[in-house]
């Protein structure tokens, strides 16, 4: 995700906010990353979804209503 500079940023925030101690991720998050655990790609599959309901409507889209 090294070309999504704000989308690795939401990631991480939300990694470490998730998983702020080794109770609860084994790695940290560079590792995890690099290793693409499951911690990780949860972060990742949240800062997406957010990213989705927090970017602006787009202005090509039809209007439903």
């Amino acid at each position: 995700m090294q070309h999504d500079l704000a989308l690795r940023a939401a990631a991480r925030a939300i990694y470490d906010t998730c998983y702020p101690s080794e109770e609860w991720a084994p790695v940290p998050f560079d590792e995890a990353e690099r290793h693409g655990t499951i911690h990780y790609r949860q972060a990742v599959a949240a800062a997406q979804a957010a990213k989705l309901r927090l970017a602006p409507p787009r202005a090509d889209q039809l209007a439903l209503f």
